[in-house]
């Protein structure tokens, strides 16, 4: 992980009673699981802030993911204090608790924070995990997110997805002066922060694979810009270049070395890909239609984008190097904003219907099309870096909300912001 370091804890086993504790999250009528997450243990007075803080994130995290059920710490029979000492599951079992969370936050002499935890199987009698993680002192929310992932991957085999941040374009004044500037937070809405002035308009950022740098389009001086931003220094912005007519929707290749996107050359729109160490440009299509929102498949040999070439803007498939493209949505209504599930298992769209906005996925082939919620101006999907939860806006008239939602179509929630939001990109697993 990025500025710690991992190590399992071992002992205090039990032998185990029944089957272990696993989640399959596959269906979408998963029974929340329900998990104790005690107060994590301070190892001094000065660290019980800290260590309240970090089980707060981790059970609001593990609640929000809606595959498990945070007990009230109300109905806890067992009081923990001793961290090394093994639970007494009769206790946990009287309140049905599953899984245990047990931890405990030290504060060490270089500045850092050590956070240990142990996962515990209550009916089975058994340690599922224990891991210890020493961030950076500013870094302890990051303990929590990191632990939160660690116990979704061990109940459910899954990659996590807590440990990650949001870019998105943050919007504030009057409907008609509408001030946009791109804004980097948490996945759970913590730690905003600025990252333009708001002085040009900002749209569609997205991540490289690094996590360390964003693309995003900029209109302010003329012709649009694509730019590339180091989120380490955000004052730090380089020029991809400048583009006459429109440019829309740039993503980077998974590798990171190249931007895909679509220029309007003429009265149409064509995809194009920029090595950004050389600048040299390749056209991928050539048609009459606008091509536009191109996504790379994870492996880089497929590239997925909407095309109204056979009368209304649907979704095609077609090789990265270019070349024929198959059509892959043949539902009524208009599909817009293709996303490549980081799995590569399925394709996220926006389809718009009498009136309505449609999220929904497919299959690349074109099979297995699913809608997982419908309303008034949903747009814009993005993949959380497990590929198992989308964020998408809405805007219900006043101005957009930041939502997520399962790819088995539950637990749609909505994400806190501090003013309107637009436009999602959720970044891969920092650590």
């Amino acid at each position: 992980m990025t500025g710690g370091a991992a190590a399992a804890l071992t002992g205090l086993r039990v032998s185990p009673a029944r089957a272990v504790l696993r989640l399959d999250v596959t269906q979408g009528n998963v029974q929340p699981v329900p998990i104790a997450v005690p107060d994590f243990l301070p190892a001094t007075p000065g660290d019980a802030e800290p260590a309240r803080l970090v089980t707060q994130i981790i059970t609001a995290n593990l609640a929000r993911s809606g595959l498990f059920a945070p007990i009230d710490p109300a109905a806890y029979i067992e009081k923990i204090v001793n961290f090394d000492a093994a639970p007494r599951f009769p206790d946990w079992r009287a309140i049905n608790a599953q899984a245990l969370v047990l931890g405990r936050i030290t504060r060490q002499g270089d500045g850092r924070f050590k956070a240990e935890f142990r996962l515990w199987d209550v009916f089975a009698g058994q340690q599922l995990e224990g891991k210890q993680y020493s961030v950076p002192f500013e870094n302890v929310r990051r303990i929590a997110h990191i632990v939160s992932d660690a116990i979704y991957v061990r109940l459910t085999g899954e990659k996590g997805y807590f440990d990650s941040r949001i870019v998105f374009v943050d919007e504030t004044g009057p409907k008609e002066r509408r001030v946009k500037r791109l804004a980097l937070m948490d996945q759970d809405g913590a730690n905003t922060r600025y990252l333009t002035r708001g002085d040009d308009l900002v749209l569609t950022p997205r991540f490289s694979p690094t996590t360390q740098e964003i693309t995003y389009m900029s209109f302010g001086q003329g012709d649009p810009r694509v730019y590339l931003l180091n989120l380490d220094n955000p004052g730090q912005r380089e020029v991809v270049g400048n583009f006459p007519g429109m440019t829309f929707a740039p993503r980077f290749s998974p590798d990171g070395g190249s931007v895909i996107m679509s220029l309007q050359r003429g009265g149409n729109s064509n995809i194009f890909v920029m090595n950004l160490g050389s600048k040299a440009i390749t056209r991928l299509t050539d048609s009459a239609a606008i091509d536009t929102s191109p996504s790379y498949s994870p492996d880089a040999t497929r590239i997925c984008f909407e095309s109204d070439r056979g009368g209304r803007p649907q979704i095609y498939v077609m090789p990265a190097h270019g070349g024929n493209a198959q059509r892959i949505t043949y539902g009524q209504g208009s599909y817009s904003t293709p996303v490549w599930s980081p799995r590569g298992d399925v394709i996220a769209f926006t389809k718009q219907l009498e009136g309505q906005f449609a999220i929904g996925v497919i299959n690349p082939d074109g099979s297995g099309e699913r809608v997982l919620t419908s309303g008034f101006h949903n747009e814009g999907p993005t993949f959380a870096p497990n590929g198992r939860v989308l964020m998408f806006f809405r805007d219900l008239g006043p101005g957009p909300f930041l939502y997520t939602i399962d790819i088995t179509g539950r637990n749609e929630l909505k994400v806190p912001t501090p003013s309107y939001a637009s436009d999602p990109a959720w970044s891969p697993l920092l650590s």
